[in-house]
């Protein structure tokens, strides 16, 4: 991983897109000290005097990199920005509000893209509008490459490997459980769920939002997605029957509605290799007591439904602007270096074995380790393309890089193992 493929044509390897936002900036930051020597990168967004601004403040290795001003109103700039670069990697979002036109030029292109959307209809709107296209030109597009979901999509597909090694059958009911967290909500994180919050007032929209199963389908087709045959998003469970290595009892967690999303077209791009009773499901670990973790649990169900509520109405959302952080804020570097997500996923298999897998990193969930999580996959993409899965369109972070991605996330510092429990 310390050599640079010939360019194949591109002028670029990678593309910043949105580098004078703050994850865009702490991205391409990440990149001038951790990407191979002779990676050609370049920055772009919207206003130049900004850009030259942001690439003066990184390290002096990206002291020559070229600048691009390509703007989301303009799609003939984006066309030109995709034709340059081997991979798009945009911070630009909402993207449901900005990120139709770069879509459809990465697919025009057959250019490589990530994003850290968490936004389950521009995903299913990626699908229908330009899978094939994507698929025809090689291009793969790739969604929820941060915090949302790689964590996530990442330890199922140990917990996979595992059992497969062992030749343990397939899995069955597996559930994530968050058991450590230190950080913050981005601010264009928070910008989206008030996308979110306003496209739910749509019965279609709901419709997408509420179908376990609204990504696990080719471009304009639906799955059935019958609500009880996953596990809620919403659930409160009791930690024993996740595992009997666990106490206490397990609240909702955050992203599960999003995650989950991913993690099952992750198995339908894969052909179902997780199993024919797979389903998944994601938690948040409260403590081993059993009547404060029940409590605890309780609140945080209440407090994320009334946090919608909120954000979906004019004036309680006005109310909550003035507290939340707003699109290109974030906290200080000290703040960053402090947080830390520690993620352990558990698996019951056919035979009746039981497998966990744990991902952990260093670094604010939402900032420094996102940065580092996105900028690897972009990475990953446009450097490491002789061991990529051979599927295009609209992809996943595992169904897209695999075994490439993973050995790129270790080598960045990222702890991902799984371990059979009996």
């Amino acid at each position: 991983m310390t050599s640079v493929p010939p360019a194949g044509g591109r002028e670029l390897d990678v593309v910043v897109y949105g580098a004078t936002g703050f994850v865009g900036a702490l991205t391409a930051k990440y990149l001038a000290e951790h990407a191979p020597e002779g990676t050609r990168i370049g920055l772009a967004g919207r206003n130049l005097a900004k850009l030259e601004k942001t690439r003066a403040e990184l390290p002096a290795s990206a002291h020559d990199w070229p600048l691009i001003e390509a703007d989301a109103d303009s799609p003939a700039s984006l066309d030109a920005m995709a034709a340059r670069t081997r991979v798009v990697a945009t911070t630009v979002g909402p993207y449901l509000r900005y990120g139709e036109a770069l879509l459809a030029a990465v697919a025009n292109a057959g250019t490589d893209y990530v994003d850290l959307t968490g936004e389950v209809p521009f995903i299913r709107y990626s699908i229908d509008k330009v899978g094939e296209q994507a698929a025809a030109t090689g291009a793969r597009i790739v969604h929820g490459c941060g915090f949302d979901s790689i964590p996530s999509d990442v330890g199922v597909y140990l917990l996979h490997q595992a059992v497969q090694a062992d030749d343990a059958g397939e899995l069955t009911d597996t559930t994530l459980v968050v058991t450590s967290m230190r950080g913050g909500l981005s601010g264009g994180t928070i910008d989206s769920m008030r996308v979110i919050s306003d496209l739910a007032r749509e019965k279609e929209s709901r419709r997408v939002l509420l179908n376990p199963h609204a990504l696990s389908s080719g471009p304009n087709e639906r799955a059935a997605g019958d609500r009880k045959a996953e596990p809620s998003d919403m659930a409160i469970v009791a930690a024993s029957t996740v595992d009997p290595s666990l106490s206490g009892t397990l609240g909702p967690f955050l992203m599960a509605s999003y995650n989950t999303r991913i993690v099952r077209r992750t198995n339908y791009l894969l052909g179902g290799v997780y199993g024919t009773a797979f389903r998944y499901g994601e938690t948040m670990a409260l403590g081993r007591n059993k009547v404060f973790s029940r409590v605890a649990a309780t609140g945080v169900a209440a407090g994320m439904g009334a946090f919608f509520g909120a954000m979906a109405m004019k004036p309680t959302r006005r109310v909550l602007d003035r507290f939340l952080p707003a699109p290109g804020e974030g906290p200080s570097e000290e703040s960053r270096e402090r947080g830390h997500f520690d993620i352990r996923v558990f698996t019951k298999t056919t035979t009746g074995a039981r497998y966990r897998s744990r991902v952990a990193a260093q670094g604010d969930p939402g900032y420094k380790a996102t940065a580092m999580m996105f900028g690897e996959a972009a990475l990953t993409l446009a450097l490491d393309r002789d061991r990529l899965p051979d599927l295009h369109g609209v992809l996943t972070p595992v169904s897209a890089m695999g075994d490439a991605l993973v050995d790129r996330l270790r080598a960045a510092g990222m702890v991902l193992e799984a371990t059979r429990l009996g």
